[in-house]
């Protein structure tokens, strides 16, 4: 279970070039089959549009991409928005660009940059999370250290995933990788040694990484 960045919600951008206009709509897939439907439904949806290029990487190790001209110059839409996709180091991601032709042609490097930008932009109004693998934890303790716990787990951004109130109090946390052996060994310190603490097993953590501007 790896690291990877990917959509939670997509965005629409639009960028405006020389008369000509560039729609980017992002949505985030998880199959080929995901990417192609979105595809055609946005072309569908932009039927009058001179062009709907089109780019998509899918897996947790970007195993999939493929990318579509839709009538431009090869290598001057489809190969450009793919590569702000992976330059951006997101996966299970389909952009479309739309243009509607304004009768200024940009030449080679005025397309490549204006579809560049459109794509940046949709991704500027979508929200984008960074999935990473957790360790779940239950943490006991009793009610006088259940605060010292909680005060702990507030400062730290410790993930507390649910709680219960009994005879003591039971805490289930998420620990992540890089801070796991610290966090243990803070909860040992904040409760002198007598919180009892047991691995529950491995989840997958969403950390936002940005929210729509």
């Amino acid at each position: 279970m790896g690291t990877y960045q990917c959509l939670k919600e997509g965005g629409v951008g639009e960028i405006k070039e020389k008369k000509s206009r560039f729609i980017a709509t992002l949505r985030p897939v998880t199959t080929e089959e995901e990417a192609t439907a979105f595809i055609n439904e946005t072309k569908k949806k932009y039927w009058d549009a001179k062009h709907n290029c089109s780019a998509f990487v899918i897996g947790r190790n970007s195993e999939l991409t493929r990318c579509s001209d839709d009538g431009e110059p090869a290598g001057t839409a489809g190969r450009p928005m793919l590569e702000v996709l992976t330059g951006a180091g997101l996966t299970d991601v389909c952009v479309v660009v739309t243009r509607y032709f304004g009768g200024v042609l940009l030449g080679t490097g005025g397309l490549i940059r204006a579809y560049q930008a459109a794509v940046k932009e949709g991704l500027a109004n979508a929200k984008i999370v960074k999935r990473m693998p957790g360790t779940v934890y239950s943490v006991q303790a009793d009610y006088s250290n259940a605060g010292r716990l909680q005060n702990l787990f507030g400062r730290e951004e410790v993930i507390v995933s649910d709680s219960s109130y009994g005879a003591d109090v039971i805490f289930t946390i998420v620990l992540l990788p890089e801070t796991e052996e610290a966090t243990l060994k803070k909860i040992a310190d904040a409760t002198d040694g007598v919180a009892v603490v047991s691995k529950q097993g491995e989840t997958e953590v969403e950390v936002p990484v940005r929210t729509p501007k």
